[in-house]
């Protein structure tokens, strides 16, 4: 009998944590002269209805999946996007403070959003140095980046040879693409609201299986 070698399939190695890290539904908007509200110096606006929808949509799609462990942050729209999918599976959210959003400093509140809508320079030039340091006392890229990696191998840790679900933002998103590939910072920035991007992390090491997954949207 000839001796077949078959193309190999990933296989998480053992002891490995999978981590999908899935980004909030869509939030409230940002009005000109109106902060949203704030936790912790950050802004906390609630979701849209639209990211309403889209927490039932990754609720339903996910709600077979055996996840040992369900994660969210200290901002409420993680909370809020995470509701369906813990009322499916009947496990209680753990909090991992430091895969909060990152701190915008004098543009938190909803200033970003304008900011950025605007093309103001400082916006361009962290687009174009891949740092938020340029935004009036934000958070660097490093102590962001440093405080991701920091929340994600902590869960990792925990949940070693299990699924997790990460209830996170966008930056967090972008943060934990760069740190497993080592492209600049803002490489993967604009993951969609509700979308889906898998991480597997063993000892040291992250393996990137998915970005950006919204087939329960479309």
């Amino acid at each position: 009998m000839t001796k077949e070698y078959r193309q190999h399939g990933f296989v998480a190695p053992a002891g490995a944590a999978d981590l999908l890290l899935i980004r909030h539904g869509e939030s409230a908007p940002a009005i000109p002269g109106k902060s949203f509200p704030m936790k912790d110096g950050h802004g906390d606006p609630a979701l849209h209805p639209n990211g309403e929808a889209q927490a039932l949509r990754v609720g339903e799609r996910l709600k077979s999946v055996p996840f040992q462990a369900i994660y969210v942050t200290t901002l409420q729209r993680t909370h809020q996007t995470a509701a369906p999918l813990v009322a499916h599976l009947g496990l209680e959210p753990r909090v991992e403070p430091d895969l909060r959003e990152v701190y915008l400093g004098d543009w938190d509140g909803g200033e970003y959003r304008i900011r950025a809508a605007e093309g103001h320079p400082a916006f361009q030039r962290a687009k174009e140095n891949h740092e938020w340091g340029e935004i009036p006392g934000a958070e660097t890229t490093a102590a962001f980046s440093s405080r991701v990696r920091s929340g994600l191998f902590r869960i990792a840790k925990a949940h070693p040879d299990a699924r997790v679900a990460v209830f996170v933002h966008g930056g967090v998103i972008a943060a934990a693409m760069a740190i497993a590939t080592g492209v600049p910072a803002f490489t993967f920035a604009g993951a969609s609201n509700g979308s889906f991007t898998r991480i597997v992390v063993h000892g040291d090491d992250m393996f990137v299986r998915g970005y950006n997954d919204v087939a329960h949207l479309e």
